[in-house]
């Protein structure tokens, strides 16, 4: 069923919360990967079990190139060398994106990474990222930054979430003069995955790269999208039956309008959101921490504050953050990024505590 979309505003507004800048405070940050002449790009992560072991994976090249693996044991204070991975990695053509998931069946623990366009494929570590499958094609379809985004149904399975403009989701495709939201799902721990049915698609504006979160009850899926043609703010949509159905998306505040949504709670039950800030306004292009609760995406309010966690050198290019919650609470966010003028992108990570980034609001009676 093709859904329409809430529209009400022109083009995206200036963000009106408090805004901190974590960009000069080089305590906070950790080079990840760097290479001189090498574009490092778009990253994705994902916390074990252990509180402390972090995998990001990311790609040399924007989206398409071989996709490279590190691992820190510590919480993101130390990252490893590259890791060895199979060799058709090498033949990544787009954004890899990792998850871990749960067999319903067996109990087994899995890490799964994805490399969109068509087809996409699909590789599998059975031990916590040490030994991978080769990529292999999952079905006849593919799409873009594929998948996203993913959560764990009630029922054991695993939906996920992605994008296409007509030109990915079967082979030879073209441009459709229209983009699609897509979701799958997968009832053996994310070996396999149902054909994808799409759960929107428009043209006026361009809503793409699904970055879901749960209602702290866990009765609710919300999806954060980004807006492509940029007519409008992001938007989001909901599912109250675990992903059956969603709502029409509605436009979002200007303080959560940008590119590639991640989002995670904080241990005090707040909502934390990074992207690449796509507002108008002194941060737009930058790589953006918003603060604020999931009642916020339901009422439509801006939210508490945002952090300024990079300052992005290039107009846009940067952002696909990783992001996750250490069990003492410490947030770890990992990103690429022009962070120094002349230079290719690389891969960096910032280490930060919210009882001290509201301590830096209250300070500076913001």
């Amino acid at each position: 069923m093709v859904l329409p979309v809430l529209l009400s505003s022109m083009v995206p507004s200036e963000p009106n919360i408090p805004m901190i800048d974590l960009d000069g405070d080089a305590s906070r940050q950790v080079v990840v990967d760097r290479q001189p002449g090498q574009y490092l790009g778009h990253v994705s992560t994902v916390l074990l079990e252990d509180g402390r072991t972090i995998l990001a994976a990311y790609p040399m090249g924007h989206g398409k190139g071989p996709i490279v693996l590190k691992r820190s044991r510590d919480g993101g204070r130390t990252w490893s060398f590259r890791l060895p991975v199979p060799q058709n990695w090498a033949t990544s053509l787009e954004t890899p994106t990792i998850h871990r998931t749960i067999d319903p069946k067996t109990g087994r623990r899995r890490l799964i990474l994805w490399s969109g366009l068509y087809p996409a494929r699909l590789a599998v570590s059975e031990d916590d990222g040490r030994t991978w499958t080769p990529l292999s094609p999952v079905g006849d379809w593919g799409g873009i930054v594929v998948m996203g985004s993913l959560e764990r149904l009630r029922d054991g399975r695993y939906a996920a979430w992605f994008h296409d403009d007509g030109r990915f989701f079967r082979n030879a495709g073209r441009f459709a003069g229209s983009f699609t939201l897509f979701q799958s799902e997968s009832a053996d721990g994310g070996l396999t995955w149902t054909e994808p049915r799409a759960i929107w698609s428009g043209s006026e504006v361009h809503l793409c790269e699904p970055g879901s979160v749960r209602s702290p009850n866990g009765r609710q899926i919300a999806l954060l999208l980004r807006e492509n043609a940029r007519r409008r703010n992001s938007h989001v949509m909901f599912s109250d039956d675990e992903a059956w159905t969603w709502t029409p998306p509605r436009e979002l505040p200007a303080t959560l309008t940008g590119d590639r949504h991640t989002c995670k709670y904080a241990k005090d039950g707040r909502l934390l959101v990074t992207f690449r800030d796509m507002a108008e306004g002194p941060t737009k292009g930058d790589w953006i921490l918003w603060v604020g609760r999931y009642e916020d995406l339901v009422r439509g309010t801006p939210g508490q504050y945002r952090v300024r966690l990079k300052d992005n050198v290039d107009s846009w290019d940067c952002g696909y953050p990783g992001l996750e919650v250490l069990p003492d609470g410490t947030v770890v966010a990992v990103t690429y990024g022009h962070w120094t003028k002349g230079e290719e992108p690389y891969i960096l990570c910032v280490r930060l505590r919210l009882d001290e980034t509201d301590r830096m609001v209250r300070n500076a009676n913001l």
